[in-house]
């Protein structure tokens, strides 16, 4: 699981920037992300959800009709629900978010304080390292032929003795390409593996 720990070496660092938590969607694609990491408050998080503020979350609009980077208190993005004034009585009182990639392929990072604006530096390291993390977990620059091939024979439904031989390789060799297979597309299982292939048409 090399390339994941490298990942997760990656993601780890935003911790040192979001005081107050982060929420990251890589790979946005059809509304959903390939991977989605949140850490801000529990309560926050529920409290979000139930009321359905995602699509009138003023940083989801804006990061889907730009890239780059803003804070939260950009006043000329309109912020009609009062979404930024109810973050703050859950403590996310000062944020930016970053937007990155191609628009069939977004990643949208916002990160959050509670004590202090973000510096124009940190913004700029915070969308250094989401440009890293989004290049590090596109599942199109990620998996080999024979890892691919691997993963079609099982997905075809031929049991590993089968897929081996036809493939030509040995069923060690077979198993080998499969585990790094699920490591390249952070999946835990093989059918994890074999899905998240399948939904972003790579397999």
């Amino acid at each position: 699981m090399f390339v994941q720990r490298l990942f997760n070496q990656e993601l780890r660092k935003l911790d040192d920037f979001a005081e107050a938590g982060y929420f990251l969607a890589l790979h946005i694609r059809f509304t959903s992300p390939v991977m989605m990491f949140q850490t801000y408050d529990q309560a926050w998080i529920d409290y979000y959800h139930e009321n359905g503020f995602v699509l009138r979350d003023p940083m989801t609009a804006w990061s889907f009709s730009t890239t780059g980077t803003t804070r939260w208190s950009n006043r000329r993005i309109p912020d009609p629900f009062g979404i930024f004034k109810k973050s703050r009585e859950f403590g996310l009182k000062f944020g930016a978010t970053i937007s990155h990639g191609p628009i069939k392929s977004r990643t949208v990072c916002s990160i959050a304080r509670s004590d202090r604006e973000f510096e124009d530096d940190e913004i700029i390291k915070i969308a250094e390292l989401v440009a890293v993390l989004h290049a590090m977990s596109d599942p199109h620059q990620r998996l080999t032929k024979a890892q691919s091939q691997a993963l079609k024979c099982i997905a075809d439904g031929m049991r590993h003795a089968a897929a081996a031989d036809f493939l030509g390789i040995s069923e060690s060799a077979l198993k080998l390409r499969l585990s790094s297979a699920r490591d390249r597309l952070f999946a835990r299982t093989t059918a994890e593996a074999i899905q998240r292939a399948k939904d972003n048409n790579i397999l």
